[in-house]
């Protein structure tokens, strides 16, 4: 309840300041435009972002710990991403650089962007990430399963196994977007927020190995015991 509406925020934010001359530039449809989320327009590390937040108050109010709950939902979170990604297909959008492979995406030429006229089949790259994602929901549940993962472990692993599939599924982009230092800023993203998950593996798994031994945040009252949990 707490999750969805933050992570539609959430996404909503990075898409407008990853954009943000699509909105404050020259010609922009200005802040009226920023708002209207109906139009098309969320990123994901927003919204995964500012997701947990709203997880984390509603793992509080409920007097649970939230890196277990995080690792419960994140198989469903790339299962939900790998099917919200044939949103591009169907609006014919964020395709990648043109392609004879047998399974490259034609594109009518209205939609094709500037200099690409001429190319009638793409890369598609909402097809690669969606079957990206699939193959993460696996690896998580078997690593999951295999290693005893805790505290947070599994969505870390879902952040750095989605992080690397961006990497090269962003290079093969040809939609605009910003770049720093020749690299699009989503490229940006994924390297940083990608070396952050696995930090957060390594230095977890030393220090806390195994799962946890209680999903209850400390001070919660157990509801078996009779009383209203601490929830404050």
């Amino acid at each position: 309840m707490w999750a969805v509406p933050f992570g539609i925020v959430g996404g909503r934010l990075y898409h407008v300041l990853s954009d943000w001359q699509l909105y404050f530039g020259p010609g922009g449809s200005g802040l009226a435009g920023a708002v209207r989320i109906w139009d098309g327009g969320l990123g994901i590390w927003g919204a995964v972002a500012l997701g947990a937040l709203g997880a984390w108050i509603g793992a509080r109010r409920q007097g649970v710990l939230l890196p277990p709950v995080a690792d419960a939902i994140a198989p469903g979170i790339a299962l939900a991403q790998a099917i919200g990604r044939w949103g591009n297909w169907f609006n014919s959008e964020l395709f990648g650089a043109p392609t004879d492979a047998p399974w490259g995406l034609e594109i009518a030429e209205n939609y094709r962007p500037d200099g690409y006229e001429t190319f009638a089949t793409f890369h598609p790259t909402f097809l690669y990430e969606s079957l990206w994602l699939v193959g993460c929901v696996l690896v998580l549940v078997w690593a999951d399963r295999r290693f005893q993962m805790g505290h947070g472990r599994v969505f870390a692993l879902y952040v750095l196994l989605y992080a690397v599939g961006r990497l090269w599924i962003e290079a093969l982009r040809i939609d605009a977007a910003n770049t720093v230092l020749g690299l699009r800023l989503n490229i940006w993203t994924a390297v940083l927020v990608g070396i952050g998950a696995l930090a957060y593996l390594v230095i977890s798994s030393r220090r806390r190995p195994g799962r946890e031994t209680d999903l209850l945040r400390p001070g919660a009252v157990r509801p078996q015991e009779g009383q209203q949990a601490d929830i404050g």
